[in-house]
């Protein structure tokens, strides 16, 4: 059975890019991105989760972290040119970028956001992101990904 495209995979053919998607099942109590990574059978390295933070002079942006690290929020506001930076609530999450908790990616946010990619995603061939819904994983390569989201690459992740 085909996926259903979402919004993310036809921004990302609108733009030409190469990019597989993959399914998984979905427990809506863990949605980890290490679980997402366990049943992609991908190390976890390679899974990015979309933080959503803000700054206290930018306002709200994005953070693709990868599985099993913390977003180092000191490393996120020297990146984006704020003093601080802090995660959103979780219950602002869906009506800034229009996606739940378990699904958020910056391909297809109801608004745009500056997007900061950690620099580990350089080393790495693919990455998996978020397709915009949950169990739904697109892989690419980072260098499209951060292409199509207009990504700052920078070390903002921190061992978890």
């Amino acid at each position: 059975m085909a996926v259903a495209k979402t919004n993310a995979m036809r921004i990302l053919d609108g733009l030409g890019l190469a990019y597989t998607v993959r399914e998984f099942e979905v427990d809506g109590n863990d949605v980890a991105a290490e679980t997402a990574a366990a049943k992609l059978g991908l190390p976890p390295a390679q899974v990015f989760k979309t933080l959503v933070a803000r700054g206290d002079r930018t306002g709200v942006m994005l953070a693709a972290i990868p599985a099993g690290t913390r977003l180092d929020l000191k490393a996120l506001a020297r990146a984006s040119g704020n003093r601080s930076a802090a995660t959103v609530p979780l219950k602002e999450i869906q009506a800034l970028t229009g996606y739940v908790r378990g699904a958020v990616t910056a391909l297809g946010c109801k608004k745009v956001y500056r997007v900061f990619l950690d620099a580990s995603a350089e080393r790495l061939p693919v990455i998996g992101v978020s397709g915009g819904s949950r169990g739904v994983e697109i892989l690419m390569a980072p260098r499209d990904y951060a292409r199509a989201v207009g990504a700052i690459v920078a070390p903002i992740a921190t061992a978890g």
